[in-house]
């Protein structure tokens, strides 16, 4: 044993009692980097907590400094509890891991903004730090355009930002919102949506996602505007500081729900 340091075999005998009995995770942990396994372990409260992170980081193949931002930025929990009409609007294929791929909110703590800011600002901040901003998003995203232009019918229109998502093989479309969600913003999202998906979308390419990224949503109101939507769209919140709403594991959906989420869409 020798070459060990007394905190490597504190973290083994850890390692050994946490995993030696659990055929779930056993396969996983043996997938990835023992850096990564230490910061999954020491950072994450729970089993279900830590499922998730292994099983992305072994999907998207994450630094350990990604993972690591990916843990301190809550992002298990932000991806549960997403807002999306995915359910209805996408294939079984697909839903799943278009859920896990949008957030119920994005932490932007990169960014030199005040509170303060406009919607032109916030995107020229973002675009400014576009590899921060993609990696933020949750990764597999690739920049595809700001201000993106559709004609149609001889009047033009501009999609704030445009990405595309590798794993998805999908276009998303993000708006960018400065103040509270308003129901209109679903309806305009399925304008640009329908207008992506005939002009723009490749042969073989899935449907295109909208993403509408308010500083502020009364969770029934986004309910109610994404109901009669018939185009895959979520609703996500940003903050420029960050902080996690004391409401947010209380609504996290039950241990059961969650491990069917981790095993369909991972």
């Amino acid at each position: 044993m020798g070459g060990f340091s007394v905190q490597n075999l504190w973290y083994m005998r850890q390692f050994y009692a946490e995993y030696h009995d659990n055929e779930r995770l056993q396969p996983l942990v043996g997938e990835i980097a023992w850096a990564h396994n230490l910061a999954i372990m020491s950072k994450c409260k729970d089993t279900l907590e830590r499922e998730f992170y292994l099983r992305m980081t072994r999907k998207f193949g994450w630094s350990k400094n990604v993972l690591i931002h990916q843990i301190e930025n809550q992002s298990y929990e932000k991806s549960l509890l997403g807002q999306t009409n995915f359910n209805k609007t996408l294939t079984p294929a697909l839903r799943t891991q278009a859920k896990l791929a949008v957030r119920d909110e994005y932490t932007f703590d990169f960014l030199e903004l005040g509170e303060k800011h406009s919607e032109r600002e916030l995107e020229r901040a973002l675009i400014g730090r576009i590899e921060d901003f993609l990696r933020a998003m949750g990764g597999m995203f690739a920049f595809v355009g700001s201000q993106f232009r559709l004609e149609v019918e001889g009047r033009e229109y501009f999609i704030d930002l445009l990405l595309f998502h590798r794993r998805l093989q999908c276009l998303v479309a993000i708006e960018l919102k400065i103040g509270d969600f308003e129901p209109e913003f679903v309806g305009k999202m399925q304008f640009y949506l329908t207008a992506l998906d005939r002009q723009v979308r490749e042969d073989g390419e899935n449907p295109s996602i909208g993403i509408i990224l308010c500083k502020e949503k009364n969770r029934t109101i986004v309910e109610y505007a994404l109901m009669p939507a018939d185009k895959p769209i979520g609703v996500a919140t940003y903050q420029i500081v960050k902080r996690l709403p004391k409401t947010l594991k209380g609504q996290l959906p039950s241990p059961e729900q969650i491990s069917r989420i981790l095993e369909d869409g991972v």
